[in-house]
């Protein structure tokens, strides 16, 4: 008994362990032709200015071309093919770290294979729509 305890004990550890490291990793997102664009760190914070949360910087302003959450833009319209909004999109935009290991694609479309599936692009895919109308707010839930 007292064994299973503590593989049990070690289990946990090894898993909190290697998802903190997860975490730790800054990712960003590229979409576009050949997923050349920039379009923001998916988890930095609101004061950061490559943040998508940040609503008065370049990727978390919805008016911003270049921003997920500008709904009439090349990246935020969900009928576009570079749109993670899109539920059809075949080429939507990437996530990798800062070494550029692959993420996953930042995608609604769930039969899109290497789809993103952690818990922050889940997060993402169920809420966009909410969140694009008050950016700041839902950082605040999802982060803290």
């Amino acid at each position: 008994m007292k064994n299973a305890v503590n593989i049990l004990f070690i289990t946990t550890i090894v898993l909190l362990l290697s998802m903190s490291k997860s975490f730790s990793q800054t990712l960003h997102i590229y979409g576009g032709q050949n997923n050349e664009t920039y379009l923001g760190c998916i988890n930095c914070n609101t004061l950061d200015a490559n943040s998508i949360w940040n609503e008065y910087g370049t990727y978390g302003n919805s008016y911003n071309s270049q921003c997920i959450w500008n709904e009439y833009g090349t990246y935020g319209n969900e009928y576009g093919n570079y749109c993670p909004w899109n539920s059809y999109a075949t080429d939507p935009p990437i996530i990798v770290d800062e070494n550029g290991n692959f993420y996953g694609y930042l995608t609604v479309n769930d039969n899109k294979s290497n789809r993103a599936n952690f818990v922050l692009a889940l997060t993402l895919y169920q809420y966009y729509d909410l969140i694009r109308d008050n950016v700041s707010k839902w950082y605040s839930k999802i982060f803290q």
